[in-house]
């Protein structure tokens, strides 16, 4: 794919590449994190510290010591050894160094393209985006975590879904510059762009009601489907409470909501297929999705049913991923001429 490149194209694609890889997998490393309850094991932002994790016994108690003072520890973990408590402090220290890694990632290579390819600057000064939403997604990683540490045994699910939904974003960036640096060829007939946009909408609608329900532990409750507990409404629920901003607080709400969107996308993904066969548009791109939001409603019954496992309930997180990127190249392919 990169062969017989100009030096400058040869760059940027493989720099692209690894940024989406070391995204996707910051993206898998949080899942974890919180899937493990580890996010609020270290207190403090530590910018320009804590590179180097605990290397004696006086420090690992201090940051024990510090984890002891937030409610998660006095509410519920009261009980945790050091050794436990090492076992979430390593989880969160691996989110954070990555994400130092990845902020270093994406400035210096531009640094070298700006210098080394002095015509192509112009070209160059768009990737700063990824910089930029980098660094505003670390503000944003402590904006969340600093939300469980003074009045709440967890983080704020809104922030979390924030957190979630930016890293997406910076993903899906990164992944559409990569498709414009390689040689994609258009449809020859297109979709309806207000249908694709639709469908848009529904994925983003989607995952950020993933990352409410995650960040409410909310997939804990109704464990059965395609009823909720026996009923197609969650039970302990009053109708209103459907119409309510205040109900995003709300997991039986959320949950449904979840479930909700997603038949929608399925009855869209139908909508979909039906156009793309009467219209003869190039099926395989369809098919990839068609796949991508299978393997993603099965593991997200799975994960359900199973009462969140966290091997189901991380695939289930990374199959957005590959459901978002599947969809945005039938986006980039009906963009282009």
């Amino acid at each position: 794919m990169i062969v017989n490149m100009d030096p400058f194209k040869r760059f940027v694609e493989i720099w692209l590449y690894s940024m989406f890889i070391l995204v996707f997998l910051i993206v898998a490393v949080g899942g974890l994190t919180r899937l493990t309850d580890s996010g609020l094991s270290i207190t403090e932002w530590e910018l320009f510290k804590g590179i180097l994790p605990p290397l004696t016994d006086a420090k690992w108690l201090f940051y024990f010591d510090e984890y002891k003072k937030i409610p998660e520890y006095i509410e519920i973990n009261y009980n945790m050894t050091l050794s436990e408590f090492k076992v979430i402090y390593y989880w969160e220290y691996g989110h954070r160094i990555l994400a130092r890694l990845i902020g270093l990632f994406s400035i210096i290579p531009m640094i070298y393209l700006f210098f080394k390819f002095k015509k192509e600057r112009k070209n160059i000064f768009k990737y700063s985006v990824i910089f930029i939403l980098i660094c505003v997604q670390g503000f944003v990683g402590w904006f969340m975590v600093s939300s469980g540490l003074i009045e709440n045994t967890d983080v704020s699910h809104y922030r979390l879904a924030l957190h979630l939904s930016l890293a997406l974003t910076i993903l899906s960036i990164i992944f559409w510059f990569i498709m414009e640096t390689i040689k994609i060829s258009p449809f020859k007939k297109k979709f309806n762009n207000s249908f694709l946009n639709f469908f848009f909408i529904l994925i983003i609608l989607q995952i950020v009601l993933g990352a409410l329900l995650a960040g409410m532990d909310g997939g804990l409750i109704y464990n059965s489907w395609p009823d909720m507990n026996g009923n197609f409404l969650p039970n302990d629920i009053n109708n209103i409470d459907l119409f309510l901003y205040s109900s995003l607080d709300n997991p039986s709400v959320v949950q449904f909501y979840h479930r909700f969107t997603a038949y929608l996308l399925f009855i869209s993904l139908l909508f979909l297929n039906y156009y793309t066969y009467r219209t003869k548009i190039d099926f395989k791109p369809v098919l990839i999705l068609n796949i991508a939001i299978f393997v993603q409603i099965v593991l997200g019954i799975v994960t359900l049913i199973t009462g969140v496992k966290i091997t189901y309930a991380s695939l289930h997180q990374l199959g957005s991923v590959f459901v978002l990127t599947s969809f945005l190249y039938i986006k980039y392919k009906n963009t282009i001429n």
